[in-house]
């Protein structure tokens, strides 16, 4: 789960808020701007496709369940990020 920020002067992880991840989005919350930065941020920070990542549940408000497909070999790149 993650509790997105949008609006944030930089987009980065600020470690936990509550039982989520806590994620800070340049882009403002109008017309689903921070949902795409979101999914942009995500995709460069993981190096992984914009296309393997979507928002399940809570995609108009700040609290969100993510899903990231990629199989064994994503599994395998994240297990590596320090």
């Amino acid at each position: 789960m993650l509790h997105v920020q949008p609006n944030a002067k930089r987009s980065g992880i600020a470690g936990l808020h509550g039982d989520a991840l806590k994620v800070r989005i340049a882009a403002p919350a109008t017309d689903n701007k921070a949902n795409a930065a979101l999914i942009g941020f995500l995709s460069e920070t993981l190096g992984i496709p914009k296309s393997a990542i979507a928002i399940r549940h809570g995609a108009t408000g700040r609290r969100k369940v993510i899903e990231i497909t990629g199989g064994q070999e994503l599994v395998t790149r994240l297990g590596k990020i320090e």
